[in-house]
């Protein structure tokens, strides 16, 4: 195994656990292909998609270009899904097109009968699990979302949870305007990480910036003063860094410098 396709995914929920950051995943995934002599081939992240269902995009583009990997590497099973029979579908998958799949934190063997056997059950128990909270707890967060409530989640870089509600920060807020400002201007998000880099700036959990980083600022609706959870969009109470119209523009600018005609389609706000 020499070219690896590392998938990264983070739903809402997920959202207020830092160990499951996109940041997070794809800065250990990048590591630990370097320490095993891995080379990155492509990486593929989804970002406020349920593991439950292989409507992904970037999970769907990533199958579409197998050619261009060897293997798949996810932090966790249950990053890529949490489905048990998704995810036999696709070892299976895997097998006939002569690919790999690799854990980072669960080392298997998916080439012996055991090993498919033991991947099989952690998918149930992960399916259970997944089933079990949702049941439990999808009503009253719903319904909490749609009349704008806060629900509970690590605040993004530019704000502080305070008196159970989203406050700003001041310094942190003047950064997100830049980078909205620049990006909109015709800077990348490569560019635009580099040069924070270059100022001895440094993200929330004092790391440095990176490409996944600036894209999630870019394309967090909070900024604008919108919540988001699991598909539904409200208008907030929280103070907003930036105007729809900024927000806007970031969305649009991003669909036009994609290659993909796929996801053009920018998702942007009503003023």
């Amino acid at each position: 195994m020499s070219r690896v396709a590392i998938y990264t995914r983070v739903s809402t929920d997920d959202q207020a656990e830092e160990g499951y950051s996109l940041e997070a995943q794809m800065e250990r995934l990048e590591a630990y292909c370097e320490a095993q002599g891995w080379e990155v081939a492509e990486r593929y992240v989804d970002e406020g998609f349920t593991g439950r269902s292989t409507k992904r995009p970037a999970y769907q583009r990533m199958m579409a270009e197998r050619d261009r990997w060897d293997a798949i590497l996810v932090m966790k099973m249950d990053r890529i899904h949490r489905n048990s029979k998704n995810f036999m579908i696709m070892m299976e998958n895997l097998e006939k097109w002569g690919k790999e799949f690799t854990s980072m934190q669960e080392e298997l063997d998916t080439s012996s009968a055991m090993g498919r056997f033991v991947v099989d059950i952690i998918q149930r128990i992960a399916q259970l699990e997944s089933e079990q909270i949702g049941e439990r707890t999808y009503s009253g967060m719903a319904q909490k979302a749609e009349t704008g409530g806060m629900l509970g989640f690590f605040p993004p870089f530019g704000y502080r949870i305070r008196n159970n509600d989203m406050v700003i920060v001041g310094e942190e807020a003047t950064v997100v305007r830049e980078l909205f400002s620049r990006y909109c201007n015709g800077e990348s998000m490569a560019a635009l990480a580099e040069s924070l880099n270059e100022r001895g700036l440094k993200t929330r959990r004092d790391r440095q910036w990176t490409l996944y980083s600036i894209r999630h600022i870019l394309h967090n609706p909070a900024y604008a003063g919108y919540r988001r959870w699991d598909g539904i969009l409200v208008k907030s109470k929280h103070p907003s860094i930036i105007d729809v119209q900024t927000f806007n523009a970031a969305q649009l600018a991003a669909a036009e410098r994609t290659r993909d005609p796929r996801y053009r389609n920018a998702k942007v706000l009503s003023a």
